[in-house]
Order: structure tokens, then sequence, then C-alpha cells
């Protein structure tokens, strides 16, 4: 998978460690040998940043000048891309030679699969000096406890990733039918959408496509379900999950889910919403750019509530990490914190196709400006959980989740409507288990 421009991102960044195939069956290179410490890191003393192309080329320029105009710890930084293709092996690699950065961004579980080979810098002593500061009072609720390990902090959060709900106006008005408010009248909606020859519920989960992957663990959460209990064991069989997948089978039955969901990939999508078809769905941040048309008939929903009367939504929280190789610890350290201090720039630039993670850049007069946005931190973060729902921890099994073919599987054969909850869910649950390591 590419990354594409910020107007038709396809997918989060959060995720691509499932890229290297499916992320936890993937050998991963052991760190061995090769090196001294001194070729890693940074050259000269110098802290080695390497970050990710997350938005267009003027992103990577301004973030790198952020980085370059660090002067803390007495050292410096030094600013490198790494292209998302092939991203992991580059990674594992670099750390195996002892070449590898001293901070980097990366996948959202990339931290926790480096964390088991001993190779990341716990952030705890980051998380010290912001609090001390006054930063971590900013940051927005919840968005730093899934970083905490029994071993410390792995990483700290510097963006989010968040699939809210979208919806065209003018189809609404046109049907004559209020706004999903919950599950029942999503149903109701979308069998009206339908007799218009428009779609109730666009996903889709072809070539490329992880949206329909992504919605089938949001109506799980949706539903106060969860592929994992509170302590992180595997949950696939839950009541809460079962319903939730018989109602995605209804939607399906009753054509409010397109047949041809199950096909369409990332540009299939965003021309179903751009041609007036999509009239409801999950997706990304800045749908009306992404898919282009900015007239202000495509806006987000408010979040639905299941037949429980449960709420949420899906987040994934991007993160900045240290490794243990690095040419000084408190350098590292003292990085991130002057990184972190510096972000609002990078959303007063609006070069970021993501929400912060600090309170303060939400309240940007050019975050602001965008009511979706402000909807979005409103009424989205507060009950946002991850892929670790019903837990609230990150780890290294996500990765396998996420980047899987269980999951792509899964989703596909529900889309089909060729199955039954408790089978499909069956066959879920197996393929997990084959991957993780609980």
């Amino acid at each position: 998978m590419n990354v594409q421009p910020a107007a038709n991102k396809a997918f989060s960044r959060r995720g691509f460690l499932g890229l290297t195939a499916a992320a936890a069956s993937v050998p991963l290179l052991a760190a061995c040998g090769g090196g001294s410490a001194s070729q890693g890191g940074g050259a000269g003393g110098s802290i080695k940043f390497w970050d990710m192309p997350w938005a267009t080329p003027a992103y990577n320029d301004a973030a790198k000048k952020i980085a370059e105009g660090f002067s803390g710890a007495n050292s410096k930084a030094t600013y490198q891309i790494i292209q998302w293709n092939n991203f992991y092996q580059t990674f594992s690699s670099a750390i195996a030679s002892k070449t590898g950065p001293a901070v980097s961004t990366g996948g959202g579980f990339q931290a926790f699969q480096f964390e088991e080979q001993g190779q990341i810098a716990y952030a705890d002593k980051v998380i010290d000096k912001l609090k001390s500061n006054g930063m971590f009072d900013d940051f927005l609720p919840g968005v730093v406890e899934p970083f905490k390990t029994s071993k410390g902090y792995v990483a700290v959060p510097w963006q989010l990733d968040i699939r809210p709900l979208w919806y065209r106006k003018s189809l609404f008005e046109k049907a004559g039918v209020a706004v999903p408010t919950d599950w029942a009248s999503l149903l109701e909606a979308g069998k009206k959408m339908k007799s218009l020859g428009a779609v109730g519920f666009a996903t889709g989960s072809g070539a490329g496509n992880n949206i329909g992957n992504h919605l089938m663990i949001m109506m799980m959460i949706n539903n106060g379900g969860g592929v994992f209990t509170k302590d992180g064991q595997l949950d696939v069989m839950n009541d809460r999950n079962v319903e939730a997948i018989e109602f995605m089978l209804e939607l399906v039955s009753n054509g409010v889910i397109d047949p041809a969901a199950v096909s369409y990939t990332s540009d299939n999508l965003n021309a179903q919403w751009k041609d007036g078809k999509a009239a409801y769905g999950m997706l990304t941040l800045g749908v009306p750019e992404r898919v282009g048309d900015t007239s202000g008939d495509l806006v987000v929903a408010s979040p639905i509530a299941g037949p429980h009367g449960d709420k949420a939504a899906l987040i994934f929280p991007n993160n900045i990490m240290m490794y243990t190789n690095t040419p000084s610890q408190e350098a590292s350290e003292e990085f991130v914190v002057y990184y972190l201090g510096k972000l609002k720039e990078l959303w007063q630039q609006k070069l970021m196709n993501a929400l912060p993670v600090f309170k303060s850049i939400t309240e940007l007069p050019e975050f602001t400006a965008d009511a979706n946005n402000v909807k979005i931190v409103k009424e989205y973060v507060p009950i946002a959980k991850t892929f670790a729902s019903q837990g609230t921890t990150l780890s290294a099994d996500l990765a396998a989740l996420d980047g899987g073919q269980a999951l792509n599987q899964f989703t596909q054969t529900v889309l089909t409507g060729k199955t039954d909850a408790k089978s499909a869910l069956t066959a879920f649950e197996t393929g997990l288990k084959s991957v993780l390591k609980k």
C-alpha cells in the first residue's frame, strides 16, 4: 500500500504495521551484533529523528525545520524521512545493525513490537517533564494511558487518527428522513436511501482499503463489545459482538450496505462519496477534502447509540518513540519534549490531516475554522476507544489484529452476507488465535 496525498488518504497511518503482511506472523529481525552504539541514534552525538510522510511534502519540510531547530542536552538533531513502503523492514534492519534512529514516529503499534526486542527506551522521564512543565495537563483525556505498560510508557502520543460518521445533507433532505441517532434509525434511513438509489451505509474492503475492517471493530465497540477483554484476553465470541455482526448482516441483507462494497478500493469508496451516491458512513478525518467535495454538503454526524445505549468511536493514537540505541538518553528525552512543544506549528500551517493530542491546539483558530473538526473533538474524542477494547492498553498483539488476514477475511465474509454472525466470528477467532501470543 502506498501512502496517498492527504486529500485522498485511504486509511490511517497508525496501522501500517500490517503492511509487511500479517505483522505478527512476519519474523522480526533480532537485534544481532553489527556496528557499535556510536553508529546509531545519531552521528557525532546528534539525535537522529526518523519521521514518516504523514501528509503532503510541505508537512515534512515543516517537521524537518522543527527537528533541526532543537538544541538541548548539548545535542542537535537530524531529520530523515522513512517511506511507508516496507517501512517496518527499514526500521528492523537499521535497529538490528545499530544504525537506527534515536527517536521516531511510525506505525501505531511499532513501539510495542520493538519493546519486545528490548529496543525501546521507556518514556517515563518524558512524562515527568511534561507534568512539570504543564504540558501533561494539556493532553486530551485518555490519550496517554494506552501507552503505559507494566514496565513504563513505551511511547508518547502526538496525533490522533479517528473514524467519525459522515453524511450528505442533500440526500437526507431528499429522502425526508432524519440523520440516524441509533442502529434502528440507521436501518430505516438506509432502506429509504436504497429506494432512492443511494447507499445507506457506505464502506469497502477491497484491495488496500481497510475502512471495512475498521467498521466491523467500531460496530462491536459501539455495542459495548470488542475483540479483547479488559485485561487483554481474546474475547471475540461475546454476546455484544454477536449482536453487532447480526446487525451488520441485516444491513447487508436489506441492501443498506452496497453489495459491491466487499470489492471497493479506497478510490471506489471516495468516488461514491464524491458522486453523491453515499448517504452515510464511517470514514476518516477531512472527508470533504479527501473526496473532493468541499461544498458543505458532506458533514460529520453525531455518534450513534447501540441497542443498549452504548456509544463509542474507533481511534488510533499515533506516537513518538525512543530507542535504547542513542548517543544520549537525556538528549532523546529533551528532543521529544521540545518536539511536542512545537507541534502546534503544524496545525497552524494546516499541514495535518489528523487530530491533535493537545487541547490547546484544538482551540487554535486554524483548527476551529473547520466546524467538522470541532464536532469531532467535542463528540467523538470523549467516547473514543482503540483496537484494545474492551481494554485500554495497547500491545504488539494489536498489530496482528489490524494488519493480519483474519480481520480482512472476516470483514469480507460479513459484507458478502453469506454467513451467520456466530460462524463468521468463530472463523475470525480461529484466525486470530493462530497469530496472537496470548
